[in-house]
C-alpha cells in the first residue's frame, strides 16, 4: 500500500508568502506615513519661517509710520503750495491712524505691537531733510517735497502689499482686510501729490527756473 503524499511543504511555502507579503504591506504602508509626516513638518516650517518674515516687515513699517508722523509737520512747515500743505496736512492725520491700524494688526493674532528701526525709511526721511535744506523756499523746494514724498509713498506701497499677501498666505484674514485698507489708503496720497506736482507746483518751478535763467 503506497504511503500518503505529505501536505506540509506546500503549506510551509503559502505561510511564508503570506508573511513576506504582510511585511511588504506593512513597510509600505510606513513609508508612506513617513512621507506624508515629513511634508508636514516642512510645511510648518515654512509657515513658521513667513510668519516671522511676516512680524518683521509689522515692525519696520511700523517703525516708519511713527517717524513720518514727525516727519511730515517739517515738510509742511516748508511747504508754500496751499494744495500741497492741505495734501500733506491730510495726510498726516492718516498716517496718525495708520499708526494705530498696525497696531490692531498686531493684535489680531495675539501679538504686542513692536517697533523695529526701519533704515530704508530713516534714508528717505533724511533725503527729504536735504532737499529741504538745499532748494530755495517757493516752488522748487516744493517740488523736491513732493519728489521726496512720492519716494516715501512708493515704499510704503510696496511694503503693504507684501504685508497683505504675506496675511492672505497665512491664513489671517483680518491683518490682511487692515493692511489692505492702508494700502489703498497710501495709493491715493501718492496720486495726489502727482495731481499737485502736474496742476501747480511743477509748472511754478520750472516758471522760477526761466526766470532765473533770464
Amino acid at each position: 500500500m503506497a504511503s500518503p503524499k505529505s501536505k506540509s511543504p506546500a503549506k510551509s511555502t503559502a505561510t511564508k508568502k503570506s508573511t513576506t507579503n504582510h511585511s511588504n504591506s506593512s513597510n509600505g504602508s510606513n513609508g508612506s506615513n513617513g512621507s506624508l509626516s515629513t511634508k508636514t513638518n516642512n510645511t510648518g516650517m515654512k509657515s513658521s519661517q513667513l510668519m516671522k518674515l511676516f512680524e518683521d516687515g509689522l515692525k519696520d513699517i511700523y517703525w516708519a509710520e511713527k517717524a513720518l508722523t514727525t516727519a511730515i509737520p517739517k515738510m509742511i512747515k516748508n511747504a508754500t503750495s496751499p494744495e500741497l500743505v492741505k495734501a500733506l496736512t491730510n495726510h498726516l492725520e492718516e498716517t496718525k491712524g495708520q499708526v494705530t491700524r498696525i497696531e490692531e494688526v498686531f493684535q489680531s493674532f495675539g501679538k504686542k505691537a513692536s517697533a523695529k528701526k526701519c533704515d530704508a525709511m530713516e534714508g528717505l526721511i533724511k533725503e527729504a531733510e536735504g532737499i529741504m535744506e538745499e532748494c530755495e523756499e517757493g516752488a522748487m523746494r516744493d517740488a523736491g517735497i513732493i519728489a521726496a514724498g512720492q519716494k516715501v509713498e512708493h515704499y510704503e506701497i510696496a511694503s503693504y502689499g507684501t504685508l497683505r499677501q504675506f496675511a492672505q498666505t497665512l491664513g489671517l484674514a483680518e491683518a490682511a482686510m487692515l493692511l489692505g485698507e492702508t494700502l489703498g489708503e497710501e495709493k491715493a496720497a501718492d496720486d495726489k501729490l502727482t495731481e499737485v506736482a502736474v496742476k501747480a507746483v511743477n509748472v511754478r518751478a520750472s516758471s522760477k527756473g526761466v526766470e532765473e535763467e533770464e
